[in-house]
């Protein structure tokens, strides 16, 4: 029976290996870390692999160890990273304005705390819905919906265009 299960998790990996590594590179933002983060949930998953597949919730698992495991290393690193993509000299020419676009949402997420990047991430990138996301996360749909809500405004904050707030706070001022 070992052998089967040992199998079945080997199957596992190899099927989801792409998916996990685009979300754990989309909650740490680096892609050593993200690789890192996947073998440390899957590590993780292992362990408990006997009990969790025979449930028919070994995703949900290792969803939430990843997720719970990138913000236990983001609580232990209170330093932030300054990603190298951010200095004028690198910066992608007007052509590229999709990748600079997709570089500044990266970016902005970064700057979200953990859960909240970790409710926009599963929702909008992983697609699951606010009841998955709360089981993944172990909270309340309550607190994914406000989660999400306040993220998504921290993001348009952040994505705003310079131009625009300063137009905003111009009008404001004026009224």
């Amino acid at each position: 029976m070992p052998g089967e299960d040992e199998e079945k998790f080997r199957e596992f990996v190899l099927e989801q290996w792409g998916p996990l590594t685009r979300l754990a590179y989309l909650l740490t933002g680096d892609r050593g870390a993200a690789e890192d983060l996947v073998q440390s949930a899957l590590e993780k998953t292992h362990r408990r692999w006997a009990r969790i597949h025979r449930k028919d919730a070994p995703t949900v698992y290792v969803r939430r160890a990843m997720v719970n495991t990138a913000v236990s290393w983001r609580r232990r690193r209170r330093v932030p990273e300054v990603p190298l993509l951010e200095t004028d000299a690198m910066r992608a020419p007007d052509a590229y304005e999709r990748a600079e676009s997709r570089h500044q949402l990266l970016v902005a997420l970064r700057r979200l705390p953990p859960r909240m990047r970790a409710v926009l991430v599963l929702r909008y990138f992983e697609d699951l819905s606010e009841a998955d996301i709360a089981r993944v996360l172990g909270c309340s749909t309550g607190t994914v919906k406000s989660q999400a809500s306040r993220g998504l405004g921290r993001l348009r904050a952040d994505l705003e265009p310079a131009s625009t707030l300063l137009e905003t706070s111009l009008q404001g001022g004026q009224a």
